[in-house]
């Protein structure tokens, strides 16, 4: 299994084989969390104009949506995983649109197929791979807004290949907790907890939370993120 780490909106475009788009902080953690609290699908969207156009075909799906870290105007949510109301989302279409995670997954379109990383499933993630031991595999770092790297991006694209080679990262809880003070510290800046709660960051990097995987489908209403397990035959 060859595996390459790939960086922002340019690494998604050359990415091939297996691809895993890493937004940690926090596109898709978010996605994980929204399935583990009920909602019955999440649909990843490029531009804001098409969120939006979800609001016509089905005025029930529930629009969560954030540029440079702020909800946008007129969505349902911003991508904070702890804003999440389970009673809102709870058997809803889930449609999702962010600065950095959603653009990889449709800049990606060298990949045989598509899964999301983040901490929260990252365990799954890896066994998922190995099962089906690809020839190629692209970790591919999302960033800050696609353009430049995050430290959390590279940590958990870094722990993914220790997973995926059987090289353990014994330290890994430890960088996780350091992450505070570096990638993440603007969940602790008081001036900013309205876009960056506290809350968001413990919930971003709860380590294998989750036993399931994202995996990008697509249908005649565009790309959608199934959940499925390790273990399932799909």
């Amino acid at each position: 299994m060859k595996i390459e780490i790939y960086h922002l909106i340019d690494g998604a475009k050359q990415a091939d084989g297996l691809t895993v788009i890493i937004d940690v902080f926090r596109a898709f953690s978010m996605e994980c969390w929204l399935y583990a609290l009920g909602a019955e699908e999440v649909r990843p969207v490029g531009s804001i104009e098409d969120t939006f156009a979800w609001r016509k075909k089905d005025p029930g799906c529930i629009l969560v949506g954030e540029r440079q870290g702020k909800k946008i105007d007129g969505c349902d949510l911003g991508n904070s995983p702890s804003s999440i109301d389970p009673e809102m989302v709870r058997g809803k279409r889930i449609i999702h649109t962010t600065s950095a995670g959603t653009q990889g997954i449709v800049s990606a379109v060298h990949a045989e197929e598509i899964l999301t990383g983040s901490f929260v499933n990252g365990k799954a993630v890896a066994d998922y791979i190995r099962k089906k031991n690809p020839e190629k595999v692209s970790l591919v770092c999302m960033g800050k807004a696609g353009l430049e790297p995050a430290e959390e991006d590279e940590l958990c694209a870094v722990w993914l290949r220790s997973l995926l080679t059987g090289r353990e990262m014994p330290d890994i809880d430890q960088k996780l907790q350091a992450l505070a003070h570096g990638g993440g510290r603007h969940f602790f800046d008081p001036a900013r907890q309205e876009v960056y709660p506290e809350k968001d960051f413990w919930m971003c990097i709860d380590r294998n939370r989750f036993d399931f995987v994202l995996r990008i489908e697509k249908d005649q209403d565009g790309l959608v993120s199934g959940m499925i397990r390790p273990d399932s035959n799909q």
